[in-house]
């Protein structure tokens, strides 16, 4: 494509596209990314990225890993690591160094690489990260323990993994000189002035944060054009240094008290998936298959030491005083996906060594890219059935996330976690969330479908979302969020009884079908009018004596039913036109009205 317009918008559609369908089919973004490239640029030839940025694309691809590298340090915060368990603590330690030595010596001996440049692929496919693991944590549905001790993996080892591939490519960088002396020299300086730079940049945007120096309008350009100076400024005073500078800058400032980094995150993780769409499209159609073809069965053999001797080696040893069960290992031991840090790091450091020419730095990205390829659909598919075959497997979920604080939300969440039903209250007002907390509710206090939520609410035993808020603009879009991540008839939502005659509460016939949640008229305004006026949730034992005709019969309209257990258990959401027929043995969870007081009888003269 020889229009550089035309190439740009190409890309630009190609990227949402695949970002749609991995959306879609539930599968990391990276992958559809990765394969489009390689079809329009290597297979079809219709896009080529050196063409159509000619002597910016390493200036592009510098800067874009920088952010992406920045992003992923944000969210290091240090406690994380020991908060989260030995064997979270392991796998980012241990674990990164065996499956780094155990790799690099793979690919030395396999695809016959120098010392160093299997040192650097070593390092890079140490990393998961969030990206790949979260997907396919929800299909594979594994037991909570395995499930946090992935997640959190993939979130941790992402900076610590992308900080031992720069610290391994600037000792590379600084082999080139002659002299072993000057080698170790330009090493220090690299390092020296990177994390002067980075702890100097990070100390003072976190007091920039604290003290609210910068306008809140102006906080997320302030920073990221902060973050590019820094970049460009250790560049400049130490060759290769900038990428280490930015790391330890996130780092800082994730780590630094009294400093909230989630609007920044939110903001740079919104511009990364930007960056990474682009990018990755662009970096695939740079692959030289001819280049993977001649390494032969090489990279079949790394692959399978990868992924059936390094994983597994990884986890045994940092699985060692945990108390993990052998089916638990071996889950651990199959689930590793390789996602978009170690694709953008590869490229960049690719693009870098063979800028100063080093000899054979080119076969470090397709190797990568097939790493990356073959971990992500091998795993993707075969993960479930291994999980049901070890018996990990977490049955259904049927706990019940709500999304809203009020008052009548933390009563019927109090009532249903006294009938061993699991809840999870979100809201963004923490007012409620407060409340919540006082009362012993699990909560989550932020927007429930943001990228944080997706990092720290825990949804594994999530199988009904209830929205019960009075956010008429943030409803539908958790609603049709939520309805993608648990499937259809798991989202329900309150009636607003507005949508047929105000204009500006009408919403989409999608939506509508789900204003349908306990009964109709069952508004956020009846239900907080009920609770001021002393309505409460109790919970009603069914038997042959005491049926649920009786049941209406006692209460009547007084009484409007919410949830249903049966006598396995189960729990069932009443919903405006749907016939629940509870039975001997089931407990009925309602909203019951008070009884009218007895009129006064007046005395006659």
């Amino acid at each position: 494509m020889s229009n550089p317009l035309l190439s740009l918008v190409a890309v630009g559609l190609l990227s949402i596209g695949c970002q749609y369908l991995a959306y879609r089919v539930r599968l990391p973004a990276i992958l559809p990314l990765l394969i489009v490239g390689i079809v329009v640029g290597p297979v079809f030839g219709i896009l080529d990225a050196d063409a159509l940025f000619g002597d910016l694309l390493f200036p592009v691809v510098s800067l874009s890993v920088a952010i992406i590298l920045f992003e992923g340090s944000l969210t290091l915060k240090f406690k994380d690591i020991a908060g989260h368990g030995n064997m979270v603590r392991n796998l980012c330690t241990v674990g990164v160094l065996i499956t780094g030595l155990i790799s690099a010596a793979a690919a030395h001996y396999c695809l016959d690489l120098t010392w160093q440049l299997s040192c650097l692929f070593g390092a890079i496919v140490t990393v998961t990260g969030p990206t790949v693991i979260v997907p396919m944590l929800r299909t594979v549905r594994p037991h909570t323990n395995l499930a946090n001790i992935l997640r959190w993996e993939g979130i941790i080892i992402d900076p610590i993994g992308a900080l031992l591939a720069v610290l391994v490519f600037e000792f590379i960088v600084a082999s080139q000189e002659t002299a072993i002396t000057q080698t170790f020299i330009a090493f220090g300086k690299t390092i020296g002035i990177g994390s002067f730079l980075g702890l100097a940049s990070g100390y003072f945007l976190g007091m920039c944060v604290r003290k609210d120096w910068i306008p809140h309008y102006l906080l997320n350009t302030a920073v990221l054009t902060i973050i590019l100076g820094v970049f460009a400024a250790s560049n400049y005073v130490a060759h290769e240094s900038g990428l280490l500078a930015v790391t330890i800058t996130g780092m800082v400032m994730a780590n630094m008290k009294d400093v909230d980094v989630e609007d920044i995150l939110e903001f740079k993780e919104t511009l990364s998936v930007l960056l990474i769409s682009g990018l990755f499209i662009l970096l695939a159609t740079r692959l030289n298959l001819d280049s993977v073809v001649a390494v032969g069965w090489g990279t079949l053999v790394v692959l399978a030491i990868i992924m059936f001797i390094a994983r597994p080696i990884s986890v045994l040893v940092s699985s060692i005083g945990t108390g993990l069960k052998l089916n638990e290992i071996a889950l651990l031991s199959w689930i590793a996906p390789r996602g978009i840090v170690a694709a953008a790091v590869s490229a960049l450091f690719s693009l870098k060594l063979e800028e100063i020419g080093y000899e054979g730095a080119g076969i470090i990205v397709p190797i990568v890219f097939m790493v990356i390829i073959a971990t992500v659909v091998v795993q993707s598919i075969t993960a479930r059935s291994v999980a049901t075959l070890l018996k990990v497997r977490a049955p259904a979920p049927t706990g019940y996330l709500f999304f809203g604080g009020s008052k009548f939300n933390r009563m019927l969440a109090t009532e249903m976690l006294n009938q061993k039903l699991d809840v999870v209250v979100t809201d963004t007002n923490w007012d409620a969330i407060r409340e919540a907390r006082m009362m012993d509710i699990p909560v989550y206090f932020g927007n429930p479908m943001s990228d944080h939520a997706a990092r720290h609410l825990e949804l594994s035993t999530i199988g009904t979302v209830l929205i019960m808020s009075p956010y008429k603009q943030l409803n539908p879009p958790i609603a049709y969020h939520f309805e993608n991540t648990l499937g259809k008839d798991k989202v329900w939502a309150l009636t607003n009884n507005e949508q047929s005659t105000r204009p500006s509460h009408q919403v989409s016939n999608q939506y509508a079908k789900k204003l349908m949640l306990f009964d109709e008229g069952v508004t956020y305004g009846y239900l907080a009018s009920a609770v001021a006026k002393g309505s409460t949730i109790k919970t009603t034992p069914l038997s042959e004596e005491f049926d649920y005709e009786q049941y209406i019969h006692k209460y009547g309209d007084r009484a409007t039913p919410l949830i249903a257990i049966d006598s396995d258990g189960k729990s069932f959401t009443f919903i405006n036109g749907n016939s629940i027929e509870p039975k001997a043995g089931w407990r009925l969870i309602s909203l019951v009205e008070p009884e009218p007081e007895p009129a006064s009888e007046s005395s006659s003269e």
